[in-house]
């Protein structure tokens, strides 16, 4: 039954992933993690920012050099705050004024200075720990066990399990004041079986772009929806800001 399906390839849409996957817009979120804490309403904008020390994922992970797009998304997905962009986007928009002044652009273009939206809050993201092979002793264990000891072959399967663990932290400070009004920390756990991973820990099992294609990749973000799911119960409690006008959509079409 196998062999008609050798050398076949296959491209499914929507399979694989980590556990941030889907989108969010004007129609809301759509295909969110299950796990994924929300806000009733938005208390503020906010800007995501680099990590000053950048973050400790080895080269070898073949990950993005940021985690801010996978955060970006979560963030718009909770609808806790409506998010503005500090980097590339802001980069588009800046040359787009320029060209506009430059006369590139065509008299009745939209674009003009003063129409952007400040950022409330910032949000830092931090990778604090991520551990490739933390299960190492675990054939020890099992060999310091007589039960289990005499099980033939078991201290030799065990040696193949490794435990991939990552904990997270996200900061939430007042653009205003200055003052940090909320931080969370995340955590996960991804137990590498030689065969495939499962993400362990308080967000159950579950499967962006980059982060999909390894367990390092996948427990990291899982970790972010942890720590992202533990702010968003401070964010509740904020007092909501008063908030720009909100981006004009068609009336939504179900």
């Amino acid at each position: 039954m196998l062999l008609p399906a050798c050398g076949e390839k296959k491209t499914e849409l929507g399979q694989g992933g980590s556990v941030v996957t889907g989108s969010a817009g004007p129609e809301g979120a759509r295909n969110a993690a299950r796990e994924l804490q929300r806000c009733d309403a938005p208390v503020a904008t906010v800007a995501l920012a680099e990590n000053p020390n950048g973050y400790t994922m080895g080269g070898s992970y073949h990950l993005p050099a940021s985690p801010v797009p996978l955060i970006k998304l979560l963030a718009q997905q909770s609808g806790c705050f409506r998010v503005v962009d500090r980097g590339a986007g802001l980069r588009g928009t800046v040359q787009e004024q320029d060209l506009k002044d430059a006369g590139v652009l065509r008299p009745q273009s939209t674009v003009a200075k003063g129409k952007g939206y400040e950022a409330q809050y910032t949000l830092t993201p931090s990778l604090t720990f991520s551990e490739q092979d933390a299960g190492r002793g675990l054939a020890g264990v099992i060999a310091m066990v007589p039960v289990l000891r005499d099980i033939a072959g078991l201290a030799g399967l065990v040696e193949q399990v490794k435990f991939k663990e990552a904990q997270t932290a996200l900061l939430l400070s007042d653009n205003e004041t200055t003052e940090q009004v909320a931080a969370a920390t995340g955590a996960a756990r991804t137990t590498d079986l030689g065969v495939g991973g499962l993400v362990l820990g308080r967000l159950g099992g579950g499967a962006g772009a980059g982060w999909s294609n390894t367990n390092e990749g996948k427990v990291i973000a899982a970790a972010f929806l942890d720590a992202h799911n533990q702010l968003v119960v401070q964010a509740r409690a904020l007092q909501a800001k008063a908030l720009p006008p909100p981006v004009p959509a068609h009336a939504a079409s179900r």
